[in-house]
């Protein structure tokens, strides 16, 4: 009896060595999946990269509120919806507060064999509500890179 259970036990051993060793994958995902829309804040008086005292961003649609009362954001990453095409988001900075929404379209990226895909974006226009921010766009492309997409003037 006892030569019948030893010989389970290594059957056991042999049987799920293969599925031990399948199941690690060497190469793993270190790259950023996630497209953001990147926001700089730039000083409207001096023109010069400015960050905020205090930012607080809330996506419209979005329950929990990306940034709130933060100090020291920048860049501010933003993320777009790839089944909208749309997206709005209540920005306030320090104590200046509006709604700003973009419109752009969603494309899908191979990031690599072991990341996958993900989405890219390519920003087509936006606007803010009540004209409180000065909006200018440095690049359509909304992608994993780490590349400022709009500059915030406020």
């Amino acid at each position: 009896m006892r030569i019948k259970h030893r010989l389970f036990i290594l059957f056991l051993f042999l049987a799920t060595l293969p599925a031990v060793f399948s199941s690690c994958n060497p190469e793993a995902c270190f790259e950023e999946t996630n497209a953001f829309l990147k926001a700089t804040f730039y000083s409207n008086e001096t023109k010069e990269k400015k960050t905020p005292d205090s930012l607080s961003v809330t996506g419209i649609g979005i329950q929990d509120k990306l940034y709130n009362k933060q100090p020291g954001v920048q860049p501010c990453l933003l993320p777009l919806d790839a089944s909208s095409g749309t997206c709005s988001f209540v920005i306030k900075i320090n104590d200046v507060c509006d709604t700003i929404s973009f419109i752009y379209t969603s494309y899908p990226h191979l990031i690599s064999k072991e990341c996958g895909y993900s989405f890219y974006h390519r920003l087509d226009t936006f606007f803010c509500k009540n004209d409180s921010f000065y909006i200018y766009k440095s690049s359509d492309n909304v992608t994993t890179a780490n590349e400022e997409n709009i500059r915030i003037f406020y």
